[in-house]
């Protein structure tokens, strides 16, 4: 595959992240709360809106775009993202769903941008903690006016970043270090 072939797909997987995150908080999980979202299991006795572990997998995504697309495809990765999600979100979730998408990415974009080049891994590591902190705080406190769910949002996001970490290493085999 060429960086280009990756980086397309990685654009079109992170996109599609968007929606299936929205639609999952609302209908997938072993718990629905009423008016609340579904919770799905992220360790023990830790539950989490299950839009968790697509979220977590959306910022390393948008690391990998910015890496074989470039710079500005991983920008507008981050305003077409914004703009899918405050269109595909619930109602309710309109404004938190695109602030926090908004702010997580570009929380995201402005870690992993000056490490990239020389620390790949820990661009990618540091870059996606950096967001999906950024991400469970503002969502949670716009959606629900609590924090309740915060560890269990950053353990799912967590697990999607971990699952990632080798898939970026084989990355960085095939698709060096940009020019």
């Amino acid at each position: 595959m060429t960086r280009q072939s990756i980086g397309w797909a990685a654009f079109a997987f992170f996109l599609a992240s968007i929606p299936l995150a929205n639609w999952m908080i609302g209908n997938i999980g072993t718990v629905c709360v009423p008016n609340g979202p579904c919770l799905v299991p992220v360790a023990p006795g830790l539950m989490a809106p299950s839009g968790v572990l697509t979220v977590g997998a959306a910022l390393v995504l948008r690391d990998v775009v910015q890496r074989c697309l470039g710079l500005h495809f991983g920008l507008l990765a981050i305003l077409g993202g914004t703009a899918l999600s405050a269109m595909v979100a619930p109602a309710p979730l309109v404004v938190a769903s695109g602030v926090a998408f908004a702010l997580s990415e570009l929380a995201d974009f402005a870690v992993y941008t000056p490490l990239q080049r020389r620390r790949l891994m820990l661009a990618v590591v540091a870059s996606s903690v950096i967001g999906l902190v950024v991400d469970s705080v503002v969502f949670l406190l716009l959606a629900f006016g609590s924090l309740g769910y915060l560890p269990g949002q950053v353990v799912g996001k967590m697990w999607a970043v971990l699952i990632a970490v080798p898939l970026v290493r084989l990355l960085r085999r095939a698709v060096p270090t940009p020019a």
